[in-house]
């Protein structure tokens, strides 16, 4: 989990967190409890869209790889931060861990053809996100971080001129 810097308190907006069961039909709850991040909304659409994409990919990954052999009452924990110059997305995982510079490095780029629809996710994160990582926190979880940079071309006050 990347620590967040004592001042940076201060710039959290709103900050949710939530706990699902390892199941792909419980994703119209996770995509409800994640719009409630953007309530009043204060990004604009293509953005909100993308966070809404990289959150439906990181969960789809965690139910169909890191949890594929564990029971589907294994938790999944997410949690999701506004703040003024950024969105951060953290899902915990317990499956095994795993190089993820590693294995986009030896994965084909969006450019290229794929044998199907499948094995895209990786690749829509890293494009979408400013800042992706995974990682083995202390208590033996998986996390995978996803942070998408706010600006004021994607900021809704700054398009209304306030």
């Amino acid at each position: 989990m990347t620590p967040e810097k004592p001042d940076d308190e201060e710039m959290v907006v709103k900050k949710i967190s939530l706990r699902v069961r390892t199941d792909r039909a419980v994703f119209d709850q996770v995509l409800s409890w994640f719009d409630t991040l953007n309530q009043p909304p204060t990004v604009d659409n293509r953005t909100w869209w993308q966070c809404q994409t990289v959150l439906k990919e990181g969960f789809d990954n965690v139910v169909d790889y890191a949890h594929k052999d564990l029971i589907p009452d294994t938790p999944i924990d997410i949690e999701a931060v506004r703040r003024k110059a950024s969105i951060e997305i953290r899902i915990w995982d317990q499956g095994k861990p795993f190089d993820l510079k590693r294995k986009l490095a030896q994965m084909p780029t969006l450019d290229e053809n794929y044998d199907g629809e499948r094995g895209r996710g990786l690749r829509i994160m890293e494009k979408v996100a400013d800042e992706l990582s995974y990682d083995r926190t202390s208590d033996n979880r998986n996390c995978l971080v996803i942070i998408k940079q706010l600006t004021n071309e994607n900021s809704l006050a700054a398009k209304a001129g306030n």
